[in-house]
């Protein structure tokens, strides 16, 4: 599904302003339930979520912060709903035996480069990761769901976009009020640059919220493979745009876009046909790796180095102000797991 829009176009259209009510209804409804208090993990949880419907960066947050959060000592687990898989878990992502139906694609993506949990009940997957080693949990998605205590919230911001119209669902992509919403996050981290992400971190800052500032861009490697290389860009997201973007940053030529749902479950007919359109244009495939999860699978063997995955990898503009934002949320913590700490401090020689 994708996301309308007039969503994304201000000031908002007449459309937008005749769902308002039914946005305001949704909004308060949604706003009352992130205010409720959680469960307690026993462990530190940090939510990496948004404030709209759609993608936003989170993934490649949530990646980041384990990359940085591991440096510091910690074994961050990924905890995930699992949108788009049957599992209803609690259950710890396993590559070599689920695939895209089973667990979803973005808990795959996860998986890879850190242990990853799907629950539909967080709590339930907080409870789990604890006892496989976690030390804390990275919720991946789930700022407005107020079942599990977050130690740290943390809403990413598409630099380009913004809130879009900033009318709520289903007259524009916000899922509570952004007023309401800022109130319920810790900071914020603006991804890319723009007019309409530069407006919500100037709010944020009015609140005394702080605003971490990041950049996506694929590997340096990846990007001079597709200087000058002909491709069609495939992509089933929450924006598709974005991704085509990335593309033409590194110097790809596109010779054609293919923009499905997010999280579209691919086919073999879809595949087969992404072949015979990429044999007459004679050009190379280009797919996310949230998409390659679920394509792999379906490729045929001696058609695989026609495609060509683009990861891409989140850069803090700050990593300092980063880790005394994640420093400060894992001593506020401390008490709940005092002897984790006790087993580091020993370990490097501390007193």
């Amino acid at each position: 599904m994708r996301a309308p829009g007039f969503w994304w176009r201000a000031p908002p259209c007449a459309l937008a302003w005749l769902l308002q009510p039914l946005g305001a209804l949704y909004g308060a409804i949604t706003l009352k339930r992130m205010r409720r208090p959680g469960a307690r993990a026993g462990i530190p949880v940090i939510c990496v979520g948004n404030f709209v419907a759609g993608g936003a960066g989170k993934t490649p947050t949530t990646l980041a912060l384990a990359e940085r959060l591991a440096a510091l000592g910690e074994s961050p687990f990924a905890l995930t709903r699992g949108y788009g898989g049957k599992l209803a878990g609690p259950v710890q992502v396993d590559p070599a035996h689920h695939g895209a139906s089973d667990v979803g694609d973005e808990p795959l993506l996860l998986a890879a480069r850190l242990p990853t949990v799907v629950a539909r009940e967080r709590p339930a997957g907080a409870a789990l990761a604890r006892e496989a080693g976690a030390s804390l949990v990275l919720m991946d998605d789930g700022l407005q769901n107020p079942s599990l205590n977050k130690d740290l919230r943390l809403a990413v911001v598409d630099g380009a976009v913004g809130v879009g119209n900033g009318l709520c669902l289903p007259a524009g992509p916000l899922r509570a009020p952004l007023s309401g919403q800022l109130g319920q996050v810790d900071a914020l981290v603006i991804i890319g640059e723009g007019t309409a992400g530069d407006h919500v971190a100037a709010q944020a800052l009015a609140t005394g919220k702080r605003v971490l500032r990041a950049k996506l861009a694929p590997p340096l490697g990846i990007q001079a493979a597709l200087s000058g290389l002909p491709v069609l860009a495939v992509s089933g997201i929450g924006r598709p745009e974005k991704f085509a973007v990335t593309l033409r940053a590194a110097g790809a030529r596109l010779v054609g876009e293919r923009a499905y749902g997010d999280h579209h479950a691919y086919s073999a007919a879809d595949v087969a046909a992404l072949i015979d359109e990429a044999k007459a244009k004679a050009c190379r495939i280009a797919v996310t790796e949230k998409d390659l999860v679920k394509l792999e699978p379906l490729w045929p063997a001696a058609e695989r180095e026609r495609l060509i995955c683009v990861p891409i990898m989140l850069a803090f503009d700050d990593e300092e102000a980063l880790d005394t934002l994640l420093r400060g949320c894992l001593e506020k913590a401390d008490q709940v797991r005092p002897a984790r700490r006790t087993r580091n401090s020993t370990a490097s020689g501390e007193e």
